[in-house]
């Protein structure tokens, strides 16, 4: 079987997305793994190298130069600029471009800023409603992977006293729906999915909310009359445990902190975010730009490592 073509974008090159690129060409043959091309500037590439002063030939990276950064000695390292969001952009246009043409399967993104983004004048809060609107993708979740806990999100970067208003019946119906399609993805035959109360102790039948009675487990309830092999709703503060001892295969969580804080917990260096519902398979590293430790040498490529072997999973 040929291998997969899979784009890995530079992400913000200010950030560690460079870094942790080497650093995974180096550490491990991608080229076992996948057929990768990475899409950013070769000249920023080169110049990783020489700052964190790694012993490793650029030549073995086959990258698509876009040529974004004229000079990286002008680039602001470690903080969100104007050029970094643009190079960042123009990095993800290129990788959907190459989807469109059918010459990748699959794209891995290396971590974006939110605060360049907006700096450069673009509408996005990152890379998920940015592949979202230009694939023109309307229903989407962001999901998380690890070996051991696997979660998604009913609500995504909202403030948290807004997360109430959010939790209705049919929002909480499409998560589950999602996060059996995301089952399917991960190939998980008869998921088990879990799904979160919003309140402590889920509610305790309506004393310290109502949420789960009047929107939650009616969501449960139609959809697992559809066959979907879903339970709850759990208190939150057990039920990512029972997930993790392996009780269940995927956990519906309610707002962003309920289900990150335990995901990276256990797998902060090994997580991998991907997004569902998009017309090809997107994943990432679970962290961000990182831009206090950036063009150190501090920075570690596991987790990117990770995302471009489920990438490559998901695709089979």
């Amino acid at each position: 079987m040929a291998k997969k073509r899979i784009a890995i974008t530079m992400g913000d090159p200010a950030g560690v997305g460079p870094e942790i690129i080497v650093k995974a060409f180096a550490q491990e043959d991608i080229y076992k793994i996948c057929n990768p091309i990475v899409i950013g500037d070769r000249i920023i590439i080169n110049e990783i190298i020489k700052k964190i002063g790694i012993d490793f030939d650029p030549d073995n990276i086959e990258i698509l130069n876009l040529n974004e950064i004229k000079d990286p000695k002008k680039l602001q390292k470690g903080v969100p600029s104007e050029d970094s969001g643009k190079a960042s952009f123009a990095y993800i246009r290129k990788a959907l471009e190459l989807y469109r043409l059918g010459i990748i399967s699959a794209v891995v993104t290396c971590p974006i800023s939110k605060i360049a983004l907006k700096i450069a004048g673009l509408p996005w809060y990152g890379h998920t409603d940015m592949l979202a609107e230009l694939t023109e993708t309307e229903d989407y979740a962001m999901a998380f992977y690890s070996e051991n806990l696997k979660v998604i999100l009913v609500t995504i970067h909202v403030p948290l006293k807004e997360v109430p208003f959010l939790i209705k019946k049919e929002r909480v119906i499409r998560t589950i729906l999602f996060a059996k399609k995301a089952c399917d993805m991960l190939h998980i035959e008869n998921p088990r999915i879990a799904v979160c109360g919003l309140n402590p102790h889920a509610g305790e039948e309506g004393i310290i909310g109502r949420e789960e009675i009047e929107e939650i487990i009616p969501a449960i309830k139609e959809t697992k009359a559809l066959g979907i092999n879903v339970s709850g709703p759990y208190p939150s503060d057990s039920l990512f445990w029972r997930a993790y001892r392996g009780e269940f295969d995927m956990v519906v969580g309610m707002y962003h902190d309920q289900a990150l804080a335990p995901f990276k917990l256990v797998a902060f260096d090994k997580g991998v975010n991907f997004t569902v519902g998009l017309p090809f398979v997107r994943t990432s590293p679970d962290h961000g730009t990182a831009y206090d430790i950036a063009w150190q040498g501090k920075a570690d490529p596991t987790s990117l490592l990770e995302a471009i072997k489920l990438a490559v999973r998901m695709e089979v």
